[in-house]
């Protein structure tokens, strides 16, 4: 199924996220890795604050192993609805607003 995500970002896991996503770390992830990724490109940060996307996941209970896995790291509020395919959604590209976040500390 098609969902529309809704979520608020965890500013303090923020660039832990983008390190994650742009490693390889998520991509990598089966089964879901590639979806992430796609789905974070279509994400667009509202002027809420909140981050909105659209996904695909055929999970009885939608997105639970990408919830368990990444969105639950970074994200709070995290919620779905079934729409009838991708959408474009009106905001911040959330991958710009990433890369122009300060470069997280390597421990």
């Amino acid at each position: 199924m098609f969902y529309k995500v809704h979520g608020r970002l965890r500013h303090h896991a923020a660039g832990a996220f983008r390190r994650a996503l742009l490693d390889g770390t998520i991509a990598l992830q089966e089964p879901d890795g590639p979806e992430i990724i796609m789905s974070m490109k279509r994400a667009v940060l509202l002027e809420t604050g909140e981050v909105e996307w659209s996904e695909v996941c055929y999970c009885q209970i939608p997105l639970h192993h990408e919830r368990a896995t990444v969105y639950d790291l970074y994200f709070d509020n995290l919620t779905t609805e079934v729409v009838k395919g991708y959408e474009e959604h009106e905001g911040q590209p959330f991958m710009d607003y990433l890369q122009r976040l300060p470069a997280p500390k390597i421990e």
